[in-house]
């Protein structure tokens, strides 16, 4: 087995500390700010970068359970209080899937992915490192955003 149940949990668990953080930074910005469109970032905003980094996680989490993603609705949301009632959900849906699963679950390869999966079959363990790395790509880019906006982020790292 190449990911253990506990690793797991704690890798998911450690990166969404990290997002506390920037969570809680981004709350210096002004309405404006938060919004405001950035050239060069494939989400444009602050929000759609945190919007975008919760809706991945959900419909990655839904696709595992084989249920449609929901990722219009975490888009949709317009504030900072808004996204950090999703970001909650989320957490929660996604540590409630894996507190079901076996370790043996955790690592085999899906028989039959959903319609709207990307690329092959994978472990959810592979997923989860998955939605761990992707949150971080984009946790990357929120603080390029901050520093831009003169707000840079503190000390996000995971070792810190």
């Amino acid at each position: 087995m190449l990911f253990t149940k506990e690793g797991v949990i704690a890798l998911h668990a450690w990166t969404h500390e990290r997002l506390d953080t920037v969570f809680e930074h981004v709350r210096v910005l002004a309405s404006p700010e938060f919004t405001q469109a950035i050239s060069g970032f494939g989400q444009p905003s602050v929000r759609d970068q945190l919007a975008h980094i919760l809706a991945a996680e959900s419909g990655w989490i839904r696709r595992l359970k084989k249920l449609t993603s929901e990722k219009r609705e975490l888009v949709s949301s317009r504030d900072l209080p808004a996204l950090e009632a999703a970001r909650k959900n989320v957490v929660s849906a996604t540590q409630a899937y894996l507190r079901d699963l076996s370790e043996l679950q955790l690592n085999t390869a899906l028989e039959t992915v959903p319609e709207e999966w990307v690329g092959p079959a994978r472990s959810p363990a592979f997923i989860l490192q998955h939605i761990c790395t992707h949150a971080f790509h984009h946790k990357g880019q929120v603080a390029a955003m901050c520093r831009i906006l003169g707000h840079p982020l503190p000390d996000t790292d995971l070792q810190r």
